[in-house]
């Protein structure tokens, strides 16, 4: 028994070194490509991950964490509830209207606006608890029929449309690429987003639109030296992710 827990508590420490070392490379990467006037925010993605490895995680210095879907966040949250205040939580999967509520209640900023209607629900639901519910548009750059968003073509207009609902606060784009093998093919539709982004920082000119949300683990360098203020990050940080039953 004795041999088993000193067994288990060594585990407990190399994976907390493996998490803070893997953190550590990854703000030392970012630091080291990205421009030296842009902030940028690294969102620990922790999707299919445990509580215990969140916890470590939070030890290690993030601030920001990202759930992709609400049946799974909502335990996790409740469990780590003490650890959590002062935590940033994002919802970066998409959000389904009758999920909207539950987002609202429980993140600060949602990646995945992809919908006037799903805007509307978001604003009604923020409303009825005086909250002002940060929010993302998603950016669609392909026409793979797996992923969800607003097109390229379509971003401006429909910001414009989001404009006067109350209760909601764009505060940017994310987009998710179409996977590659090679991380270089994620470049040029991050130089895209991130022109459409200052195309409508300047057309606007409203101060709260300051997020580009780009690049998850394969290729967060490449976004940021593309231009993101934000990247998603799991798998580089956590390992690799297990999809099967728990």
């Amino acid at each position: 028994m004795i041999r088993v827990f000193r067994e288990t508590q060594q585990l407990n420490i190399k994976m907390m070194k493996n998490i803070c070392a893997n953190i550590e490379l990854i703000k030392d990467t970012i630091n080291s490509v990205k421009n030296a006037s842009t902030a940028v925010e690294l969102v620990a993605v922790t999707k299919t991950f445990s509580c215990h490895d969140v916890l470590e995680a939070l030890k290690c210095g993030i601030e920001h964490i990202g759930e992709n879907k609400i049946q799974e966040a909502l335990p996790k949250f409740d469990q780590l509830a003490s650890a959590l205040v002062g935590i940033t939580k994002h919802f970066i999967g998409h959000l389904q209207a009758n999920k909207s509520r539950k987002a609202v209640e429980n993140f600060n900023l949602i990646h995945s606006l992809d919908s006037i209607k799903l805007a509307h629900d978001i604003s009604r639901h923020a409303a009825s608890i005086n909250k002002f519910q940060n929010c993302l548009i998603e950016v669609k750059v392909s026409q793979e029929v797996t992923k969800t968003g607003i097109s390229m073509e379509g971003v401006k207009n429909f910001y414009k449309q989001c404009l006067p609902i109350p209760n909601i606060v764009i505060k940017g784009l994310m987009v998710i690429t179409p996977y590659s093998d090679n991380p270089e093919d994620s470049r040029p539709y991050f130089k895209q987003v991130h022109n459409l982004f200052e195309e409508i920082k300047k057309s606007f000119d409203n101060a709260d639109f300051n997020i580009l949300s780009m690049g998850m683990s394969d290729d967060y360098k490449i976004a940021v030296q593309e231009g993101a203020t934000m990247v998603r990050v799991g798998s580089a940080i956590f390992g690799e992710r297990y999809y099967g039953n728990k």
